[in-house]
């Protein structure tokens, strides 16, 4: 018999095979790679498909347009011409009528409270606009566009549908009748919503917006600035610059970067009990946002602005004391301006973080129902992520609309401040 003659396993062999192992596993591993990428571009590009098509129809707006018969027994009885007097009158009434008189085989208390439900109760600010705008409509008869019902414009929508027991919807069978006759009368159209990017919150979705939150968020935003960036570039330029290096410097940084990771609801406790128990400062004042958002805000301006002043090359520094500068001098004229850009991209993506953030604020008392626009930094007010909070709380099915859109243009917020973090980043890079 003849044996098989045995495989050597020579070096060259040895070295190739282990070659063809190496790059088998490089392969996986760059599999694994694109594969995680892939997957989470997919769940980014699924969330934001769910909150873009949720919030599309939030910008648009149903209107209904009335033949309203400005009355003068009801807006000015003694013709007096005094703007008190048309603030008083009763234009609910107004538009009943002109409702009364499409639709006047509608009969009974009943039918009357339905039919009115088809405008909403912000319809009498945009009468009482029309009269203070042209006090000469008194008296006559003109078409006015006004706002529907949040259920009759989600079922002009298509978020209500007609099918089932009409005691499980929103709206009744008749209801959609008088709804669809006034569309074949072409009193019926859609408009861009410019209520929501207008008007501050409201009980009512169609009369609710988001610029009260702007604001209140603009105003805690400057607050938040103005306290934390100059102690942060000080405080990061003194631990980098002059402080010695010994045993309470190292625990000062031990905490500073600890308080990085530190969850934000604490920071919001830290001013319920400072801010408003002991120094009883305002509550849901963006100032008190501001103060606490600050606290959570300096760590990463600290760390940015220390990670920024060691990039500055060591011979500029010494170029500069060979020049006679002073320590001072070369820090303010020379290490901090070319770190400036590295602490101003760690500034933005602190506020950034500090716009979307919501636990630290409800703690301080912005998450009350606010309806004015706050002129000031003392004004009771509140902010977007609280807005988006207080929304996707309320049962309605239109605030899940106006929730859907306050959440995308939060996103925008954000991404246009890391957007711009990234812009300055590379337009003041320099390169040693």
């Amino acid at each position: 018999m003849t044996e098989t003659p045995k495989t050597i396993a020579t070096p060259g062999r040895i070295i190739e095979a282990n070659l063809r192992r190496r790059h088998r596993a490089e392969t996986r591993f760059r599999l694994y790679g694109i594969s995680a990428i892939v997957f989470a571009v997919f769940c980014l590009v699924v969330l934001l498909g769910t909150i873009i098509n949720n919030a599309i129809p939030a910008f648009s707006q149903t209107m209904i347009r009335l033949d309203v018969n400005f009355q003068q027994q009801i807006i000015d009885p003694n013709g007096s011409g005094d703007p008190k007097v048309f603030a008083q009158a009763n234009y609910r009434s107004l538009i009943k009528t002109s409702l009364s008189n499409l639709f006047p085989e509608v009969r009974g208390r009943s039918g009357k409270q339905k039919l009115s439900r088809l405008i909403s109760s912000g319809a009498t600010y945009t009468l009482r606009d029309e009269v203070f705008a042209d006090a000469s409509v008194i008296g006559r008869t003109k078409p006015i566009w006004v706002l529907a019902s949040a259920d009759m414009d989600q079922y002009n929508k298509g978020g209500i549908s007609l099918k089932g027991a009409s005691t499980n919807r929103r709206i009744g069978n008749q209801q959609a009748v008088w709804f669809e006759q006034l569309k074949q009368q072409d009193r019926v159209k859609r408009v861009f919503n410019t209520t929501l990017f207008t008007a501050g919150d409201s009980r009512e979705p169609e009369l609710a917006g988001v610029w009260g939150a702007i604001v209140g968020s603009f105003y805690t935003l400057i607050v938040t600035l103005a306290l934390s960036f100059p102690i942060g570039v000080a405080s990061a330029v003194y631990l980098e610059e002059f402080a010695p290096k010994n045993a309470l410097t190292q625990l000062i940084e031990v905490n500073i970067n600890n308080l990085a990771a530190v969850p934000s609801i604490v920071f919001g406790l830290l001013g319920l009990a400072v801010f408003l128990n002991f120094f009883n400062l305002p509550r849901s004042a963006p100032l008190v946002g501001g103060m606490v958002m600050a606290l959570m805000t300096l760590p990463t301006i600290i760390i940015a602005g220390r990670s920024a002043l060691k990039s500055v090359p060591p011979s500029l520094r010494e170029a500069a004391f060979g020049l006679g500068a002073s320590k001072l001098q070369m820090v303010t004229d020379h290490a901090l301006p070319l770190a400036m850009p590295g602490i101003l991209t760690g500034t933005i993506i602190g506020m950034a973080r500090a716009l979307g953030e919501s636990a630290p604020l409800l703690m301080i008392g912005m998450v009350a129902f606010i309806v004015d626009i706050p002129g000031g930094v003392s004004d009771p007010a509140t902010v977007m992520p609280v807005q988006i909070y207080l929304w996707a709380d309320s049962p309605e099915h239109a605030f899940l609309e106006r929730t859907a859109a306050a959440t995308l243009i939060l996103v925008g917020f954000l991404v246009a401040m890391n957007g711009l973090a990234v812009i300055l980043r590379k337009k003041f890079e320099r390169k040693w």
